[in-house]
Order: structure tokens, then sequence, then C-alpha cells
């Protein structure tokens, strides 16, 4: 099969599955007429319909049908290719002819989405006024799917119509009470500034961190230092601080050692200073005595 066919046979299905619900396998009723056909040609029957309908098929055939191969000579191949097919159940006491029967399965319309391949004229412009119905022949050894029919594509677009506009006018007033109103709309105006581009405010009470006391208490109330007693501490603001007494006592203490410090450089620079006086008048007295 062409490229260019398979691919119109592809959206032909595809309008059949997604509108009329048909689905894989395919039911193919096959008539008579059709099993001659393709024997006569050699052609495989299921093989061509499972590629012309681009998927799965199930071949089916009546008891009227088979009836009618019974009835002529020289159909055994004919026969034995429908004995292979599974049997459809038509409800007909006595045999009838194939075109009715097949029409009388399908009714008005085609409710159990059969595919019908026949050769008959006749059945086919019967079957194209009935809405849903694919319908396939051979053509010169080519199996042809036919397009749907003016009734068929106006039954889809009833369909598409009534799939848009599905409520009725009670559903419809029940569903414009139950809306919810629609939400306020914002007064346009002047706009607020820009969030990052506003200065931060300080925070009013920042916590206060704790002065650290400059002389190191133990907790029987001594100094590390020199072990005396320093005496109470003074509470203000939440805040613990040294009295005055021990400010004035390391206040002078540090000068002492201050003083002691200056003392001891200046005696080592005095020493530094006698030592180079000596060797400088060494030196004089040698050159002298050369």
């Amino acid at each position: 099969m062409r490229q260019k066919r398979a691919k119109t046979y592809r959206k032909l299905m595809s309008l059949y599955s997604m509108s009329f619900g048909f689905r894989q396998p395919y039911q193919v009723l096959v008539d008579s007429e059709l099993c001659k056909t393709s024997v006569d040609h050699k052609i495989e029957l299921v093989k061509q319909l499972g590629t012309v309908l681009q998927g799965e098929v199930k071949p089916m055939i009546t008891q009227c049908c088979i009836h009618e191969l019974y009835l002529q000579r020289g159909q055994q191949p004919a026969v034995d290719l429908a004995k292979a097919f599974e049997r459809r159940k038509c409800n007909h006491r006595e045999p009838i002819s194939g075109d009715d029967c097949l029409a009388s399965v399908v009714g008005d319309s085609n409710k159990h989405r059969y595919v019908i391949a026949t050769q008959s004229d006749a059945l086919r412009g019967k079957l194209r006024l009935i809405p849903a119905v694919p319908i396939v022949h051979i053509n010169r050894s080519v199996m042809i799917l036919e397009p749907p029919s003016d009734v068929t594509i106006r039954a889809k677009t009833l369909m598409e119509q009534k799939a848009l506009t599905s409520t009725t006018p009670a559903e419809k007033a029940l569903l414009a009470s139950s809306s919810p109103d629609p939400p306020p709309k914002k007064k346009r105006g002047p706009k607020g500034p820009n969030p990052l581009s506003i200065k931060k405010k300080k925070a009013s009470n920042m916590p206060t961190r704790p002065v650290k006391s400059l002389v190191q208490v133990h907790s029987d109330g001594k100094s590390k230092r020199n072990g005396i007693n320093i005496g109470k501490l003074v509470e203000g603001n939440g805040e613990k601080h040294v009295s005055n007494e021990l400010s004035l006592e390391a206040g002078k203490r540090k000068r002492t050692e201050e003083s002691e410090a200056d003392a001891v450089v200046d005696d080592s620079n005095i020493i530094i200073g006698e030592a180079t006086g000596s060797s400088r008048k060494r030196k004089r007295r040698r050159k002298a005595k050369e």
C-alpha cells in the first residue's frame, strides 16, 4: 500500500474511533461475494483487512452468507475461507439473502460498530444512508476503504455541537447562580515606594553588652593578682561596675611598673655608652703609640 493511501485510511479510522467509538480489534462482517473475489484474486483477506483498517481485525460472517456459498457449486475454497471466520448469529430461522442479512444485523445506527466488507453495490448504497458504517470492497485486486458518507459527516458535526453545548437551560441557570462573584478591580493611582529602596528603621531598644571587669574576681571576693579584698560591686542600669578605689589602685600599679621599666632601660643605656666610650679610648691610645 502506498504511503499516501495508508495515511488517508489512518485518518478515516481515527475519525470513526474518536467520534463513534470504534475500537480494536475491529469487527468486520464479510459477505459471500467478497470471499469468492478474494479467492479468485488470491488475496490474503485477513492480512489485507488489517492493512487497510490500520489495526487488528476480527473477521466475522453470518450463517446466511455461508448458506449462499453452499448453494453455489465449485466454491469450496471460498467455503473453507468463510469457515475460518467467527460466526455471527443473525437469528434468521430460514436463510435469506446476504445483503438483507447484513442490513438487518447493522440496523439503523450500527450500535455494535461493525465494519462491512462487501462487493454488493446495492448493499453499499443502503449502508451509506446509515451513519458510522465503514465500508470495504475490492476493486481490481486492490482492497479499498470508502470515504465517510455525507450522513456520517453530518452525524459527526452534530455530536461535536452537542458536546460543546451539552448543558440544558436549567443547568445553565444553576451554574450562573453558583458561580462566584468576580474579584474587585484594583484602583489605579500612585503606587507606594519600592520597599527595597526605603531605609530601614533603627531598633529603639538595643541590647547593651556587659562591661568586662578589669580585675578577675574569685568566688570569695578576692582579686586574682594580690589576694586583697576588692569590695562590693556597684550595680547600675543592669550592669556591674568596679568601684573607684579599685580603679585608682590599678592605675598606681601601672605607673610604678612603667617607671621601673624606664629605669631599667636607662641603666642599660648608660652601661652600653660607657662600654663604647672605653673602646674608643683604647683605639686612640694604640694609634698614638704607633
